[in-house]
Order: C-alpha cells, then structure tokens, then sequence
C-alpha cells in the first residue's frame, strides 16, 4: 500500500519524519523545521559532549519571538548556555506564531566561547540579519553578557532560492567537525577556512542527497 505524505517513516531521537519530509529532501524544495530538526539532532548524537549546543527550530523560533523576557527565560534557562562552549542556532525568518512550517529562509547563528562571539552565517546576503540579531539579543544575557556579534560577509552563497536550508545543516555539520578536532584551541580564524573550502553549492547539492541517503539507511535499521 502506498504511503500516505502525513505517514510517519522515521522516529529519530525526538523528531518523527513523514513521507512528504523524504519527498522535501527528493527534490529541489525548501527544507521544513523537521528536517532541519532531525539532522541537528543526528549531529548532536555525531558529536556528543555537554559543551555544545544543537538547538532545534521550534526552540530558537520561541526565543526569537518570545514577547517578554520572562518567557524567554523559561524557554533558555534548561539549555544551559552559560557552560556551553558551542551554541547553534537555525534562524528562519518566520514572525507569525500562528504559522506552522511559516518563513521563506533559514540561516544559521554560532556562538564560540572561548572568542566570545556570535557569528551569523546568511547564505542570502544577509535576508536574516534582524532575525539572527533579536535572538542575539534575547539569549545574550543567559550566555555571557559581552559577547559581540558579526554577520560574516563571506558566507558561501546559494545559487538558487530553495537550498537556504541545506545551507545551514552543511555549515553546521563544518562547525562540529572544526570544534570536534580541536579547533578552538587555535581560533584565529575560527572555522572559517574549513567553510570556504567545503561548502560549495555542488557540495551543498551533493548534502541533500547524502540526508535522503541517511535517513532511509535509518528506515531500514528499523
């Protein structure tokens, strides 16, 4: 019997997929939040260590939009993020708390501790620069208080108006390898050689295959 798109295929961690999240990765669709969701929770188990930091979408959407900082702090206080030394973030640009599945782009914020900084990597010229800056903004005090921020100018661009998403699973996956072989201790340039070299759009491409691939490997364990 053929799957219905509501069917559930996957139970990973804590994140479900459905068929029509297989048919998202199959073709040349913007990525929904249980995608992006389900390969941060797949790095979170790569690379595990209490010193970093995968937060999901629907989490960094609350902190962004939360309307006052009381619930900021209830959403914030369990991350822990003032013993972190890596924090990711996807940032999408959705404003509507109303709207599942809402927003048209998605980038990425990192926070390294040990060069005190928040670095917001837009494969769109910077589309997401108010988004990433009021989450900046909002977990700044739970991190640590003079932490600076930058848009980094250099971020690998996409090429066309659906693979934002791609984008941010591949420099994320760039981030935990840089911080996973000992990166930071030599962060001059943080990990920002490694994402020029690596993140191309045929690689981008190649990505979206490769967590089609992973996800049906995992399919098939079950």
């Amino acid at each position: 019997m053929a799957l219905k798109a509501s069917d559930k295929v996957l139970s990973y961690n804590d994140v479900v997929l459905r068929r029509s999240d297989l048919d998202i990765l199959s073709g040349p669709y913007f990525l929904n939040d249980r995608v992006i969701e389900f390969y941060l929770s797949y790095l979170s188990s790569s690379f595990p260590s209490e010193d970093v930091l995968l937060v999901s979408p629907s989490i960094a959407f609350w902190i962004k939009e939360c309307p006052d900082t009381a619930s900021v702090k209830d959403f914030v206080e369990p991350l822990h993020l003032s013993r972190r030394k890596l924090i990711i973030f996807p940032i999408n640009n959705n404003s509507d708390v109303n709207l599942a599945e809402g927003g048209t782009h998605w980038s990425l914020l990192a926070f390294e501790r040990s060069t005190n900084v928040f670095v917001h990597h837009d494969s769109s010229s910077g589309m997401n620069k108010w988004d990433a800056k009021r989450v900046y903004n909002a977990v700044l005090p739970y991190t640590t208080t003079d932490a600076s921020y930058i848009d980094y100018p250099d971020t690998p661009k996409q090429e066309n108006g659906y693979d934002c998403g791609v984008y941010v699973l591949a420099i994320a996956r760039v981030i935990c390898n840089w911080y996973a072989s000992g990166g930071s201790k030599d962060n001059v340039d943080l990990w920002f050689p490694s994402l020029k070299e690596q993140i191309t759009p045929s690689a981008v491409s190649e990505m979206r295959d490769e967590v089609l691939r992973l996800v049906q490997d995992l399919m098939a364990r079950k």
